[in-house]
């Protein structure tokens, strides 16, 4: 990539852990539609898993006695049945009808986060089956697997404290699966990854700090219609890169 390039995708990747310092969530979500836009789908997902590993464990050595475990037991199984399914896909598959699929997935959570919508009822545990194995294969192939997860957990934990370190734990757990799966898969062979997510390192614990000053000035429903906006865009330039493509 060129000099403008690295600093376009600093940009995207502070913007991204910034509001994973503010919500717990949605690095992912945020990063992967723009960096895809002049970066390889495959580099992309497999760099932010690694940066989001790195900061479920920050986050989450915070929290470790407020995570649900048992929710988090709930989820592991599909999980790794549903990473291993997108991964198949993510190398088989070609380019654009992913970005289309990713594109229609994302405009459904951004207007779900825009709009506020969400349930108060507690739902079965029965759920989890269906959440994990699409959270699976979501994370497998777009590195977002946030959006399954807590629609599920937002209608099992009503604790925002337990909900946020439950969170960090899941994801913790979720990126062990799919960096051993990666690995056997052959997309984290490549040194330029590696390189890249050690560089992108002080940019994201950055935006971790920022985000979680920041966090404190906003009410819930500001940070869900923040991101929301943030997914629109995200949503309509990944089909324009799919129509150009």
């Amino acid at each position: 990539m060129s000099i403008e390039q690295y600093t376009i995708a600093a940009i995207i990747i502070f913007a991204a852990y910034f509001i994973r310092g503010i919500a717990g969530f949605g690095s992912g979500l945020v990063a992967i539609p723009f960096l895809v836009l002049f970066a390889p789908l495959t580099f992309a997902v497999s760099l932010i898993l690694l940066l989001d590993f790195a900061a479920s464990l920050i986050i989450g050595g915070f929290d470790r006695k407020r995570v649900q475990w048992q929710e988090v037991a709930w989820l592991i199984p599909f999980t790794i049945i549903g990473v291993y399914t997108g991964t198949k896909l993510l190398v088989t598959i070609p380019l654009v009808p992913l970005l289309i699929t990713l594109a229609v997935f994302i405009f459904f959570f951004a207007i779900r986060s825009l709009f506020n919508i969400h349930g108060e009822k507690t739902i079965s545990k029965w759920w989890s089956i269906p959440a994990s194995f699409i959270g699976g294969i979501v994370g497998a192939l777009f590195g977002t697997n946030a959006p399954p997860y807590v629609i599920y957990l937002n209608h099992r934990i009503h604790d925002k404290t337990l909900l946020r370190a439950t969170f960090s734990a899941l994801f913790v757990m979720d990126g062990i699966i799919r960096i051993g799966i990666f690995f056997l898969a052959g997309l984290l062979l490549s040194q330029t990854i590696w390189w890249s997510a050690l560089g992108a390192i002080p940019v994201m614990l950055a935006a971790l700090y920022v985000g979680g000053n920041f966090h404190t000035g906003l009410t819930q429903v500001q940070i869900t219609r923040i991101i929301g906006v943030l997914l629109l865009l995200s949503s309509i330039s990944l089909l324009i890169k799919a129509i150009n493509t």
